[in-house]
């Protein structure tokens, strides 16, 4: 009996658009919190009279929790998507994010409830990261399982756009409630971009409850079932090299990125750079971004993922110090330019190759679950601490050198992860034709979709 595929003539374009937008209006809700810890959480849930670099430094521990629980989301959401479908896991997660960030922009503050309000932003905080964990995967799939190999790094770039777009409008609307008077702004005009989000919520479930089924392989009546019952485990048994590859990819990307976004905007304050123009020079970079990573994705296609992503990695590596020497000039040319060329060329080189350079490294009926978990435990590590890792240097040296030397150590990490997953093409090669041979033998024929690239 011949295996049934999904929808297999839906146009890309469908998936394009709903991945981008449904993925803006998600991490827009995730990305709130990483401004607002910069901003104003430090004094809004944290006792008068703290040191602004302690209380930063709180929040910044609240936004390490969320990267925590992300793993969980990962698995959560990777089982679902493998089992049931990409479309269901996403108008979950999408649901769960709007409601925590909705949430976050009802809580009482520290004078009025104490101990319970930071508690409270910490719990919300729980649930942005067990949805963001499982948003990623499942927004990457609907494009890159769904478009041919020959554009799958330029078209898959388009999810991570999503990210770009987020952040752009979670910064660009902090900047504009900053243009309040400050007692007004800190007594309830901070609160105005996460009530937004209830709005993007009704959105953004009309847009992916409209979502065409994804085109992936079904096993039809007699065929062997290979959409495990636990997909995560499947993966970890039996692509261990692969998912710690993936990891390793991630470090400096994500590390660097919330260093890059989040952590500047505190150390620029720190030397004296005004907040606004901080915020701006983020947003700017950011719209950049988005062009940039389909640039990259691109170039992905034409040179390899592995070429395009080392690039990345050692350009961010090399502008370790020059950003925060660029900062500290108090030059506003300056400083974008610093954002742009840190975010748009260094970071975006890596982000626009990940989706479909993840996605080659597992086969389908592990896919969202492998790179999920792979994706977010990085996280953890990477993104979720180095914000934090960094403001406690700057608390104990005063000082960006031991912040740019954190830096390109994450960079190395990923760079020999580069160099090692070079050595994992000819296995999953190998895996996908073992597979098929398998299917044959129990006389069923499966569709199956190659990791290994064109």
């Amino acid at each position: 009996m011949s295996t049934k595929t999904t929808n297999t003539t839906a146009r890309p374009r469908k998936y394009i658009v709903a991945s981008l937008i449904g993925n803006s209006l998600e991490w827009y809700d995730f990305f709130l919190y990483a401004v607002a810890s910069s901003v104003v959480f430090g004094t809004v849930f944290f006792p008068e009279g703290t040191d602004p670099l302690l209380g930063t430094l709180g929040a910044f521990a609240g936004f390490a929790v969320g990267f925590a629980a992300r793993p969980l989301g990962g698995i959560i959401f990777g089982h679902i998507g493998d089992r049931v479908s990409r479309k269901t896991a996403l108008v979950l997660t999408l649901v769960i994010m709007g409601a925590a960030t909705t949430g976050m922009g009802l809580l009482p503050t520290y004078n009025q409830i104490g101990l319970a309000a930071p508690l409270l932003l910490v719990f919300l905080r729980i649930i942005q990261g067990i949805a963001a964990g499982g948003e990623w995967g499942g927004a990457v799939l609907l494009i890159s399982e769904n478009s041919d190999t020959k554009r799958r790094g330029f078209l898959s770039a388009f999810s991570q756009g999503g990210i770009s777009i987020g952040f752009v409008l979670s910064s660009l609307v902090f900047f504009l409630v900053q243009l309040m008077p400050e007692q007004h702004f800190m007594a309830w005009g901070w609160r105005i971009p996460f009530l937004i989000s209830l709005i993007l919520l009704i959105v953004g479930i009309w847009i992916r409850m409209h979502l065409p089924e994804e085109n992936r392989p079904v096993a039809g009546p007699g065929a062997q079932d290979r959409y495990h019952k636990l997909p995560i485990l499947q993966a970890i048994r039996t692509y261990p090299k692969e998912i710690l590859t993936a990891m390793g990819l991630r470090v400096a990307e994500n590390g660097g990125s919330y260093i890059f976004l989040s952590f500047s905007v505190v150390y620029g304050v720190h030397v004296g750079v005004d907040q606004g123009l901080l915020l701006l020079g983020v947003a700017i970079s950011m719209a950049f971004s988005f062009f940039t990573y389909l640039f990259f994705g691109y170039m992905s296609d034409l040179l390899g993922r592995g070429k395009v992503y080392g690039a990345g990695s050692v350009m961010m590596a090399l502008m370790a110090f020059p950003f925060f020497w660029m900062i500290d000039s108090h030059s506003p040319f300056v400083i974008i330019a610093a954002f742009m060329i840190a975010n748009g060329i260094c970071h975006g080189a890596m982000v626009g190759t990940q989706p479909s350079y993840f996605h080659e490294l597992f086969p389908a009926e592990v896919r969202y679950s492998a790179m999920s978990i792979a994706h977010e435990i990085a996280a953890v590590f990477a993104g979720g601490l180095a914000p934090m890792i960094a403001t406690a240097l700057l608390m104990r040296f005063d000082s960006a050198t031991p912040i740019a030397l954190y830096l390109i150590g994450l960079c190395t990490i990923t760079l020999l992860a580069v160099l090692a997953s070079k050595g994992l093409k000819k296995d999953a090669k190998a895996s996908t034709v073992t597979v098929m041979k398998q299917d044959a033998a129990s006389q069923s024929v499966v569709v199956t979709q190659h990791i290994g690239g064109k």
